[in-house]
């Protein structure tokens, strides 16, 4: 199924990189008051978070449990990598502030994974990758989002479109408390990523079509205020 999901991504990636090519102006400007941030309202990962799933007892893992959490890790480094790879070369603050709370559920999964004694997969360098799925991916997301700001705020909504769907996966396969805990989180921070790239993408006159969300859970996200707490 994840090999599906990955394979999928890439097509739809290719596809929207080809019609930013023929459709995308040269330049865009976004409509005054476009600051390009996101803040923070509380919804995502945190060291309290963290001192939450080291409490919770520890729980045996089914195979789909462990690579689910393995899995994870990296998926989230994606995220954080190539909004890095953006906010350098675009420099909108979005990027910046989003990329470092990426890393904040990064760190999260990462707790998890010392707390089972799991290996880890997440390589230290900015854009490497143990799995060559998420390699691949990374290259094309980044080289999509360069083409222009608007196009990058697109990357940024559909690697949160894939977040969330992964998440949802997760969730039905696991019933360890702590496991849950993690990935309802990292959902709740997926959402709220989700609106600050539509939000965003909104204030250039562009109005984001989801891939992978059915049209009527993207509108309920979207319609929704940011989500705070754990």
């Amino acid at each position: 199924m994840r090999k599906v999901l990955l394979a999928a991504m890439l097509l739809v990636v290719a596809a929207f990189a080809g019609c930013a090519q023929e459709e995308q102006p040269a330049t865009l400007t976004p409509q005054p008051g476009t600051s390009g941030g996101y803040v923070d309202k509380g919804g995502d990962v945190s060291t309290q978070l963290v001192d939450q799933v080291n409490q919770l007892p520890v729980q045996q893992l089914s195979v789909e449990e462990r690579s689910g959490i393995l899995y994870m890790r990296e998926e989230e480094k994606l995220a954080r990598d190539v909004y890095q790879a953006l906010y350098d070369k675009w420099g909108l603050r979005i990027f910046e502030n989003i990329a470092r709370s990426e890393q904040t559920h990064m760190d999260a999964v990462k707790a998890l994974i010392d707390k089972y004694g799991l290996e880890d997969p997440a390589k230290d360098g900015y854009g490497e990758f143990t799995n060559p799925e998420f390699q691949k991916l990374y290259d094309e997301l980044v080289r999509t989002g360069e083409k222009s700001e608007v196009d990058a705020l697109k990357v940024g909504a559909l690697i949160e479109e894939i977040d969330i769907v992964d998440l949802k996966e997760r969730l039905s396969q696991t019933d360890n408390e702590d496991v849950k805990l993690l990935y309802e989180n990292l959902m709740k921070g997926s959402r709220n990523h989700l609106r600050a790239f539509v939000s965003n993408l909104e204030k250039y006159g562009e109005e984001y079509e989801p891939h992978y969300l059915s049209k009527e859970e993207f509108e309920q996200i979207i319609s929704t205020p940011m989500e705070t707490g754990h």
